[in-house]
């Protein structure tokens, strides 16, 4: 990770077991086949099959631990990338052929997991899938930055309906009180296998544990403990799915402290025992 600021470049690699810190570009980070946890001076961000992670320029580490190889394939952009292609898209033809090349104000990026829309999704396998031809800094090679910062914009601009859906005065007030409670929700996302506080949910973000309570549920529609539950519930479905995980194994990797407490949890958002549904998942695979 030591090319300059200058280019647009790619990272795809295969690890089960990786640590990396130091400096970066801002860049997008997805995974298949696994997860990757990062921290940078904002938080912490687990980063799954089905999300990317977007850091802006600056700090951070990666580490990934996993039972299998993950493949990673991360894109970075050279300094003043997302400005540019921001600036083709709000601006008129006749401002863009007048001065193509006006100095545009810096994005600060909401640094946080997003989840893969099925355009951007599109866009990555695409990418991934013709990499191996393509030469670097060609055209075709340029060509998939430019669409996916698109993609990438796109999302940043839609954020801010969640934004408004808080009830501060001041827009500079809305935007910092969805950084902070962004890094609340993955913090939990990262951790909700463990007993986690809400004091320590809420230090993370920097808020009061009230002031937390409030905000997150306007922002998600759901409490810091109800997304707990429901990440919880997804990952228990996808390891009974899996037949080399017994009930035990299950419940311990979820946090729960005995097999009970699981078991009652499961069927009360579900409507079936963990049982119930290993035989449902099974049974709807023979058909």
């Amino acid at each position: 990770m030591t090319n300059e600021d200058s280019a647009n470049f790619v990272l795809h690699a295969k690890s089960d077991q990786f640590y990396w810190e130091g400096n970066g570009q801002l860049s997008i980070k997805t995974f298949l086949n696994g997860k990757a946890h990062y921290k940078t001076n904002k938080g912490f961000f687990a980063v799954e099959e089905s999300r990317y992670l977007l850091l802006n320029e600056g700090a951070y580490t990666i580490s990934i631990e996993e039972p299998k190889v993950v493949e990673s394939f991360c894109l970075f952009f050279k300094d003043g990338f997302a400005e540019e292609v921001l600036h083709s898209l709000k601006e008129t033809n006749e401002r863009l052929l007048s001065d193509p090349f006006k100095d545009t104000s810096s994005i600060g990026f909401f640094e946080k997991t997003y989840h893969k829309n099925n355009i951007l999704s599109y866009q990555l396998e695409y990418f991934m899938q013709i990499l191996p031809s393509l030469d670097i800094d060609s055209v075709g090679y340029e060509e998939q930055f430019h669409k996916i910062m698109c993609s990438i914009l796109n999302e940043h601009i839609n954020t801010y309906t969640e934004i408004e859906s808080l009830h501060s005065i001041r827009n500079s007030t809305r935007e910092e009180l969805y950084r902070r409670v962004s890094i609340a929700h993955d913090y939990i996302r990262s951790y909700f296998k463990q007993p986690i506080k809400l004091e320590e949910v809420a230090k993370v973000a920097c808020l009061s544990p009230n002031h937390l309570l409030r905000t997150y549920s306007q922002i998600y529609g759901r409490t810091p403990h109800q997304h707990i539950s429901v990440f919880r519930i997804q990952k228990a479905k996808q390891l009974l799915a899996e037949l080399d995980h017994n009930m035990t194994d299950i419940t311990f990797e979820l946090g729960f402290q005995n097999p009970v407490s699981f078991s009652k949890m499961f069927k009360q958002h579900v409507g079936l025992s963990p049982k119930e549904y290993r035989k449902k998942v099974r049974l709807d695979k023979k058909l």
